[in-house]
């Protein structure tokens, strides 16, 4: 069956994510005068990402909504009990540095460019519609998608199969014609590839090397670039596979 769309996650797959948000939490913490209790830069760094993961965890499992994972991001960080206004201040601080810091991954537009005319696109994101609505029309990308769909809105989150599947449907097309494009293995490889999407994992750090091997399901590739490649060879249904 040929794929005919191409759904998409966002941060650390067409966003650069992790490089915004380490230059935005370096550049806050400067200015908030808080790296004199870390040992390094580095160490500040590390805490706030392990802070964060371990929110975002508890959002996509639905314990708390989004304004909720934010806040709490915060309190643990600082370890204080601080009122929801001046988290949100807090956090909103460390947003001005952020966005200043976003870009694309540079093999974006190109794959982008490769595929219009033979794919349709939409996004699929663990996040809320009013961040990453804005920021791909800030990236510029946003009128490349037919459709946005975010976990926030849609009250499921990925790996679920509903959330790829309403993806499909916004799309009017079944799961085996659609590809879902992520960087987590998990979250996105494994969790499109039971959802019965062609599932393509970016693997751009080499990630499954530290863990012990990919994910069973999803193609790795590690770079965009490999995508059209991937989308004329699905080899779902028994074809030899040449990637990774």
């Amino acid at each position: 069956m040929t794929v005919r769309a191409v759904v998409w996650d966002v941060d650390d797959t067409i966003f650069d994510y992790t490089t915004a948000d380490r230059a935005g939490m370096r550049a806050h913490l400067a200015a908030e005068g808080l790296l004199d209790g870390y040992a390094s830069v580095e160490q500040a760094l590390a805490r706030w990402r392990e802070v964060t993961d371990a929110q975002w965890a508890r959002f996509s499992a639905g314990e708390t909504d989004w304004h909720g994972q934010r806040r709490e991001r915060v309190r643990v960080f600082l370890g204080e009990s601080l009122g929801d206004a001046d988290a949100d201040a807090w956090f909103d601080r460390y947003i001005t540095h952020y966005e200043s810091a976003w870009t694309l991954f540079p093999d974006v537009l190109p794959v982008l460019d490769d595929l219009v005319a033979s794919h349709r696109h939409a996004v699929l994101s663990n996040s809320s519609l009013l961040v990453q609505d804005r920021k791909l029309r800030v990236l510029g990308v946003h009128d490349r998608f037919e459709a946005i769909l975010c976990a926030a809105e849609l009250g499921v989150a990925k790996p679920a199969a509903a959330a790829f599947h309403a993806a499909c449907e916004a799309l009017g097309l079944p799961p085996h014609r659609v590809a879902y494009v992520g960087d987590h293995p998990e979250i996105d490889g494994r969790g499109a590839a039971e959802a019965g999407l062609l599932s393509v994992w970016i693997d751009r750090e080499g990630t499954h090397t530290a863990a012990g091997g990919p994910p069973t399901g999803p193609h790795r590739i590690v770079s965009l670039a490999e995508l059209p490649a991937v989308l004329r060879a699905d080899t779902r249904f028994g074809a030899p596979s040449t990637f990774r």
